[in-house]
Parts: C-alpha cells; structure tokens; sequence
C-alpha cells in the first residue's frame, strides 16, 4: 500500500519533558510527540489560509512515528547515593534574586527524527514550510528546538523505496507499543500495576556447577528494550464546564495519565510503516483517548479489556 511521508530528520531538542507521566521520568510520552505533529498541522493550514488558501487546504497527517537517535536525561547519582536525583534549574529568581520556590521537573535533551505520514493534494511547498516552524516556531514535547536537517516528501511505493526511508532512520530506534505484554501478565492474574512492573524487574539466580563453582545469571523476564510509556488518558469525570477552563467553548473533564509497556526496536526489524506508525483513537464507550498504533486499527476487541477494574492503569 502506497503512504506519503513526510520525513523531518534528526531534531535536536532541549530540555524536554521527561516527566513522562505522574510514575515514570524518561522518553517524553507519546501524546507529546503526536501533540507536536497535530500542532504542525494546524499551523501549516492557518499560515496558508492566509498567504495561499488553495495550497494546503486539504492537509491531513493521518499517524506519525518517532525515531530516538540520543537522549541525555538530566539526572546526577552521586558517590554512595543510592537514587539519581533530578538536575533542576530553579528559573526564574524571584526579585530579590533568590532562587524561588517550585515543583522539580525532569527534563532531557534528545536528537529524533519524526515519520509522518499524510495526505494532500498539493504538496510541492509543503517541506519547505515545515522547515520553517520546525526551525524558530514550535517546541515538542516543552522543549526548544534547536536545528534539524531538511525535511522531505517521499512516497513509500515498493520496497526499494521502504528500505531507502529506513537507512535514513539508522541508527536509532523506534517506539512501538507492547499491550499485548501487560494483557498477557494480567490474563495470569496480576493487576495492571503489578503487570507493568513485572516486566521491568531484573531476576537474579545462582547456578553451581559440579566443581561447586558459583555463576550468577541476571536477566529480565522478556528480552528487549522495554520501557513504560504513556499513551493517551482516561477520563476519570463527566463532560462538562470549569470555572476559568482555557477553552469557554469546549466541553472539561478530569482526565488520569494512561501507562503502557512499551520497546525501542531498531527500524531495520519492521517490514512494514504500520507497525511503527501511531495515531489518535478515542473510545466514548470507556472514555479512553488513546495513541496507539496503526497495527491496532482491526483489532477492536483488545480495548475492552483496557482498563483493570480496580485500576485506571493503561494495559
């Protein structure tokens, strides 16, 4: 199946969100990333409005992927400390030049490229405007960007041309989601947070051999890269109004943080852009709204068994 994508490659951002959600510190979640790609969008098709109606009218970015190529997080262990601890900035000084009183908030520097992929009829200028906000107009995930190489336009045809889109995407490594991890953990009886912390542990175990030589042997339950990652909320009250809410005209609710496992693979493992690829998907019946992946589109019976109920942790 035939995609347009547009590439913007190696983005090197600063001081990003790291607080990925209220349990976890690391790679900014995804709803950050797909915030950014949907804030591009709006931007292209505001600024064209105005200087070229008919130039990206008809503008969609249909699912986007993101590729890690680095990540500093800003932490420091000390000798004999025994947890990292956040390197916080504490800006602004209050007047009298004091360092003022503020909730510590993690952050990271990061190089990414983002995949996205579109449609438009008229998209001869397209890579030359997102260059444009990519470079002086926009933060992702909170934090300021400070270069990328030129983005461009592809259609991804045949396999030739999906090879050649991931070269340029090496080395790195892509986030995709591992639902079917926490399903798995919880079908054999844990809870949702004692499935994502299941896969996170390191076992340690000891073998003696017939010269009673000791060897110990550590490893994680499932190989592989595997992180938690926030993907999306859920709605923990009814639409309705807030006082002093941003938007007078859209409906408020109180919304929880929804936590998934997640992995960084390598590009070169997928064979098709689906299973990198994420997008919006909101579910009224369980008041879910998801990033998830296109892999997921046709598999409709896996959201009814999202939520725990006892929790309201992502699985």
């Amino acid at each position: 199946m035939s995609k347009n994508i547009l590439l913007i490659p190696h983005i090197q951002i600063q001081n990003a969100n790291a607080l990925s959600s209220p349990y976890t510190i690391g790679f900014p979640a995804m709803t950050a990333w797909m915030g950014a790609v949907h804030a591009l969008q709006r931007n292209l098709k505001q600024i064209q409005e105005a200087k070229n109606p008919d130039c990206f009218n008809d503008l969609i970015f249909h699912s986007m992927a993101v590729i890690s190529h680095d990540i500093d997080l800003q932490t420091y262990k000390g000798n004999g400390d025994y947890v990292h601890s956040i390197i916080g900035t504490g800006n602004p000084l209050d007047k009298n030049g004091d360092r003022s009183s503020f909730i510590e908030e993690a952050r990271c520097h990061l190089k990414v490229s983002l995949v996205i992929e579109y449609s438009c009829e008229k998209d001869q200028e397209l890579s030359e405007w997102v260059d444009q906000f990519i470079n002086g107009k926009m933060k992702i995930a909170g934090g300021d960007i400070l270069s990328s190489r030129p983005s461009q336009t592809l259609q991804i045809n045949s396999l030739e041309k999906h090879n050649r889109l991931i070269n340029q995407l090496m080395p790195g490594f892509c986030l995709i989601e591992r639902r079917d991890l926490m399903l798995q953990s919880m079908q054999n009886g844990n809870d949702a947070m004692d499935a994502l912390l299941d896969f996170q542990k390191i076992n340690h175990r000891c073998q003696v051999d017939e010269n009673e030589k000791v060897t110990w042997i550590s490893q994680r339950k499932e190989k592989g890269w595997i992180v938690p990652i926030a993907t999306g909320f859920y709605g923990v009250s009814e639409l309705g109004k807030a006082e002093n809410q941003r938007d007078p005209d859209t409906q408020h609710r109180f919304a929880e943080s929804l936590v998934t496992l997640g992995e960084f693979k390598m590009p070169y493992r997928f064979e098709n852009l689906d299973e990198i690829l994420w997008h919006y998907h909101f579910d009224q019946e369980n008041n879910l709204y998801l990033c998830q992946q296109n892999t997921y589109l046709e598999s409709s019976n896996l959201n009814e068994k999202i939520l725990d109920k006892n929790q309201s942790n992502y699985i």
